[in-house]
């Protein structure tokens, strides 16, 4: 089989990534782009958290949609008690037909803090596992009006009464998908997740060596296949009409890029490449406001470990090329020129959906 093909709404742009703020949208906008979405074949249509809630555009797409999924880009926990984000997740699924994942990250203590102005208690890692299996307890409480009774080392889940529970739906099975980045998280969603989100800034090489065995040991540790877990990746691209359109993809791809290697929690990857000093100069530039000089810290050898680059025809190859044998879905965020060629970008996905030889199926299971 193929890939799995999603897309994002109300992504980042360029101008987001480099300090200069982003745009606003409304409701005739959310829902025109899921509608397109589905139109043009995408199997999945995703949300961020980049400054917008994540679930609300997801109730626009619900209602303007009949058949693709819909999922949080991923929402991000702490802030969020695990009762508002079942709650949310349950009447997501019941508005969308069981059609809705959930997909959540931990950010780093800093935001979580100081930009949430919410609380970090432990390590992300043993409190993401608590807040899943409390979620969970609240779904099969929903459904079955079972007596709650979660005691976890983080949270507490003991009362519900009819008064307050939501009550079951037709489709009770909401996927969990978790962000990762780093073993930790991996090794979680193999034992407890139904899909990883990888970060983008997991190269290629880095997700083989790294990613994999920890979702592998995970499922190991819970008695599961990994063919279980949806291994989704968003590789960054750099992709245009021509080589011209490639040289100025690139550049822009480089302050995205940039953004996030800036973060010290995910400067594993760079060290896994040796790029620590490149990590370190990035994160000084950030706190100083430098945005649009910290793009010049990534060189051409580092854009290709991390990215798809080429012209629009050698996407679909380049694809499969660098992603068979490690993901069963893609993400694709195309530039705007990009996907305003919509026969392009059906006949894209449709080719993507086809049989690509070696797939993942086979390789990365055995991992």
């Amino acid at each position: 089989m193929g890939f799995r093909v999603q897309t994002v709404i109300l992504g980042p742009d360029t101008d987001q990534y480099a300090g200069d703020g982003q745009g606003t949208t409304d409701i005739r906008a959310i829902a025109a782009a899921a509608r397109r979405c589905e139109e043009l074949g995408f199997d999945g249509l995703t949300a961020p958290e980049a400054g917008h809630d994540p679930f609300l555009p997801l109730v626009v797409a619900a209602e303007h949609t009949q058949s693709i999924k819909l999922g949080t880009n991923v929402a991000i926990a702490f802030p969020r008690s695990p009762m508002v984000t079942a709650q949310l997740a349950w009447d997501l699924q019941n508005l969308s037909g069981g059609r809705f994942q959930l997909g959540l990250g931990t950010q780093v203590k800093g935001h979580v803090e100081r930009r949430y102005a919410s609380n970090w208690t432990s390590a992300p890692g043993p409190r993401l596992r608590d807040y899943l299996l409390c979620v969970k307890a609240m779904f099969e409480t929903f459904q079955t009006g079972a007596r709650p009774d979660f005691e976890g080392e983080h949270y507490r889940f003991t009362l519900m009464n009819p008064f307050f529970n939501p009550g079951p739906i037709e489709h009770p099975d909401i996927p969990i998908h978790l962000a990762a980045v780093n073993p930790c998280m991996a090794r979680l969603a193999g034992e407890l997740g139904d899909g990883l989100r990888l970060h983008p800034i997991a190269t290629f090489r880095y997700t083989r060596e790294v990613i994999l065995p920890a979702i592998a040991e995970g499922a190991r540790k819970a008695a599961r296949q990994t063919s279980e877990i949806d291994l989704i990746g968003a590789p960054f691209l750099a992709i245009a009409n021509d080589e011209a359109g490639v040289q100025t993809a690139k550049q822009a791809l480089k302050q995205h890029i940039a953004f996030y290697a800036s973060t010290p929690t995910y400067h594993a990857v760079l060290e896994f490449h040796g790029w620590e000093g490149v990590g370190q100069e990035l994160h000084r530039l950030s706190r100083a406001g430098g945005w649009k000089e910290m793009p010049n810290q990534i060189t051409d050898e580092m854009l290709g470990e991390w990215a798809i680059v080429g012209t629009r025809d050698e996407l679909v190859t380049r694809v499969r090329e660098r992603c068979s044998d490690i993901f069963s879905t893609v993400l694709l965020d195309l530039p705007p020129e990009l996907r305003r060629d919509e026969a392009w970008l059906s006949e894209t996905i449709t080719a993507l959906h086809r049989e690509a030889g070696k797939t993942s199926q086979q390789t990365r299971r055995t991992a």
